[in-house]
């Protein structure tokens, strides 16, 4: 009787779109492909993360239901390191999601971060997993760095934004990479103000308090004309997401995966957070699209 092949899904990089992992991991559950690994970059080790902690379901209801002022809410101003510590975000992701040691998790997970002294990718696959999900999605600038093991890690990113080798190296035979960054970039930064996004921000431009000011200032965009300008944050993330988009091209053309499904997401800015539903939907569409070739790829 033949082996079955261990299959491994890397979910890759790109901030706000990486909700669409959560409509991937789904659609590829309804077609009967349930991955024996999982390695994630950024949020993708987010939500990697939460999925081998059987805490999926949990995840989506959460995304399903975020709100600009919820995502807002999450967010802490800091002066060194990064303009958001993350302690807010990240104390709510371990609280809700998982809390654990790599080795209790439900199956095989690892996330990958970058050494800001040495500029070298590091896996990550040992201790506590949000310690190392906090490091994986540390954007430089938006993010305050992570200090593990003696180390000041970073995004991920950086280094290898869709991580196939890490899955290969965990055993996996055929990988299904999920890149977030092959669709049209920036192209969310030149739109209209969605007159419901706008509705929902007005009482968010009464809050009061410098702090508040300077939030807004970095994660929030202004409108001109009916024009949107970006915010800091989009500044930096898409400035950073090009980068990688990049960096990405440069490691899959030398590290293919198996399949690579390209979720649509280029009309969603990066920090988009609250459209969780549009970018779920767009995951499990791209899955729809490939189903003959990751047949073909898990046949073979």
């Amino acid at each position: 009787m033949a082996v079955k092949p261990k299959l491994g899904l890397a979910l890759g990089s790109g901030s706000a779109r990486g909700w669409a992992h959560i409509g991937v991991i789904r659609a590829l559950a309804d077609a009967g492909h349930v991955p024996d690994i999982v390695a994630g970059c950024s949020i993708g080790a987010f939500v990697g993360a939460a999925y081998a902690d059987g805490d999926l379901d949990k995840l989506e209801l959460w995304v399903r239901g975020l709100a600009w002022k919820e995502v807002l809410s999450l967010l802490d101003v800091s002066f060194s390191g990064g303009l958001i510590k993350g302690e807010k975000l990240f104390g709510f992701f371990q609280r809700h999601f998982v809390d654990h040691d790599f080795a209790s998790l439900a199956m095989p997970f690892a996330c990958v971060a970058t050494d800001l002294a040495s500029g070298r990718e590091i896996w990550l696959r040992e201790g506590s997993v949000a310690s190392a999900v906090r490091a994986s999605i540390a954007v430089p600038g938006l993010f305050t760095p992570v200090v593990r093991d003696d180390r000041l890690l970073v995004d991920g990113g950086l280094v290898n934004p869709v991580p196939v080798s890490l899955c290969r190296a965990m055993g996996a035979d055929i990988v299904i990479a999920v890149d977030l960054g092959s669709d049209r970039m920036g192209g969310s930064l030149h739109k209209k103000l969605d007159p419901a996004a706008a509705a929902e921000r007005v009482a968010d431009d009464r809050e009061p308090g410098w702090a508040a000011r300077l939030r807004k200032s970095f994660s929030r965009p202004r409108q001109n004309n009916g024009a949107l300008l970006p915010s800091m944050a989009a500044v930096l993330s898409t400035s950073i997401h090009i980068m990688q988009m990049h960096i990405a091209r440069s490691r899959l053309a030398g590290e293919p995966a198996d399949v690579l499904l390209a979720p649509r997401l280029g009309h969603l800015a990066l920090m988009d957070y609250h459209r969780g539903i549009e970018a779920i939907e767009e995951g499990r569409a791209a899955v729809v699209r490939m189903l003959p070739v990751i047949e073909h790829a898990l046949s073979g």
